[in-house]
C-alpha cells in the first residue's frame, strides 16, 4: 500500500511517532481491535498487527481535513476508560484510549526537545489521529495521564476542542494504588519522576531528598495533588472550554452524566441513545467486558482499604496538610452537572 492508501484508511492508525527519523508509524487497527484492546497501545494490540512507517510531512501533506477532536484528560483510576468506551458508537463518535503517539511525544519532550518542535508533531499527532471510521463522527481521545503536562499546548492546538477533567477522589485514588500491589506502587513513582520532569511537582514544596524520602502511597497521593494542582490551574485558563466531573458523580448518575458530555462535544444523541449507551455500558468491567457492578466495585475497593487501612489513613491525613499548604482543592467540583 502506498501512503495515499494509508491515509484514507482509517483503519491504519497514526501509532507511534519515530523522532530519529521525523516519521510515522501506522499500525493496521480495525474498530473491533480498538473496542477489543483495554488500551491501543503495545501491551494491548495484537503484536502481529501490520505495521507501516513513512515520513511525517508527507503523511500531514496528504491528510484529509480533521473530524471534530475532544478530549477526556484524567488522573487515573477514575472510570476513565469506561467513559472513553462510552462514546465509541458506530455512527456517532470513536472513542481512542491512550493512544501512543502522544506518549511519544511526551516522551521527546522529556528528552530535551525544543517545545516548538513538539507542538508541531503533536498537531500532525492530533491531525492523523482524528480519522474517524464512519462519515460524521466525531473523534474522543482519552489520552494516558502521563499526557497532562500537554494540555495546555494540546487544547491550544485544538481551538475548537472540548474537554473533561476526569479524577477519583484521593482516598480512591490511594486505595487503587494499594489494590494493583507492587505494580501500581512502581507505576506510581514512575509517574512522579516524569511530572517531575515537566515541572508539574515544585508547586508541593518537596525537593528531591524529601521525595526521596516518602512512602509508595505518599508518592501515589503526591501524583494525584500535582494532578490536582493542575487541573484547578487550568480551569480558568480554558474557561468555557472544560468541564470537571469525579467518578463517583458519575458513577451515582450516569445517564446525566453521559447526556451533558454528549452534548458539550456535539454528539447530537438523544434520550433513547443515551439510554441505550448507559444501558450497554455501564455494570461491566471497562478492561474485561465482565459483569462488574456497583456493589462490585464497592466491595473491591473495601478490601483493599481494610488490608492497607493504616497506612492508608496516615497518608491522607499527610496528604490533605499538603493540599491545604499549597492551596490545592481537594474537590474540583463535579461542574459538568452543575
Amino acid at each position: 500500500m502506498d501512503l495515499n492508501d494509508i491515509i484514507r484508511d482509517p483503519n491504519w492508525l497514526a501509532h507511534r511517532y519515530v523522532e530519529s527519523k521525523d516519521a510515522i508509524q501506522f499500525l493496521k487497527v480495525p474498530r473491533e481491535e480498538h473496542a477489543r484492546a483495554t488500551f491501543i497501545t503495545e501491551d494491548h494490540l495484537d503484536p502481529g498487527l501490520p505495521r507501516l512507517e513513512f515520513d511525517r510531512r508527507a503523511a500531514i501533506g496528504l491528510a484529509p481535513s480533521p473530524a471534530p477532536i475532544h478530549f477526556i484528560f484524567h488522573s487515573a483510576f477514575c472510570c476513565s476508560t469506561l467513559l472513553s468506551q462510552v462514546f465509541d458508537r458506530e455512527g456517532l463518535a470513536m472513542g481512542l484510549k491512550e493512544p501512543a503517539i502522544l506518549n511519544d511525544t511526551v516522551g521527546w519532550r522529556r528528552r530535551g526537545a525544543p517545545g516548538r518542535n513538539v507542538a508541531e508533531v503533536t498537531d500532525s499527532a492530533l491531525t492523523l489521529l482524528a480519522r474517524p471510521f464512519a462519515t460524521g463522527e466525531t473523534v474522543i481521545v482519552k489520552p494516558s495521564n502521563i499526557v497532562n503536562g500537554h494540555i495546555r499546548m494540546i487544547m491550544a492546538l485544538r481551538p475548537n476542542a472540548q474537554a473533561l477533567f476526569l479524577y477519583a477522589p484521593l482516598s480512591l485514588f490511594v486505595t487503587s494504588v494499594a489494590k494493583k500491589g507492587l505494580d501500581g506502587r512502581l507505576w506510581v513513582r514512575e509517574l512522579m519522576a516524569g511530572f517531575r520532569t515537566d515541572g508539574l511537582v515544585q508547586r508541593l514544596g518537596f525537593d528531591d531528598a524529601a521525595l526521596f524520602g516518602q512512602t509508595d502511597l505518599q508518592i501515589a497521593a503526591a501524583g494525584w495533588l500535582a494532578q490536582q494542582a493542575l487541573f484547578a490551574d487550568l480551569l480558568p485558563l480554558l474557561g468555557d472550554r472544560v468541564r470537571t466531573l469525579d467518578s463517583e458523580t458519575l458513577l451515582d448518575d450516569p445517564q446525566r452524566a453521559v447526556a451533558a458530555l454528549a452534548s458539550r462535544f456535539g454528539l447530537g444523541a438523544d434520550e433513547a441513545e443515551i439510554a441505550d449507551i448507559v444501558a450497554t455500558s455501564f455494570g461491566r468491567n471497562s478492561k474485561t467486558g465482565e459483569a462488574f457492578g456497583r456493589s462490585d466495585r464497592e466491595a473491591e475497593y473495601a478490601g483493599a482499604a481494610s488490608a492497607h487501612r493504616d497506612e492508608i489513613e496516615k497518608v491522607i491525613v499527610w496528604a490533605e496538610k499538603v493540599a491545604e499548604a499549597a492551596a490545592i482543592p481537594l474537590d474540583l467540583g463535579s461542574r459538568l452537572l452543575g
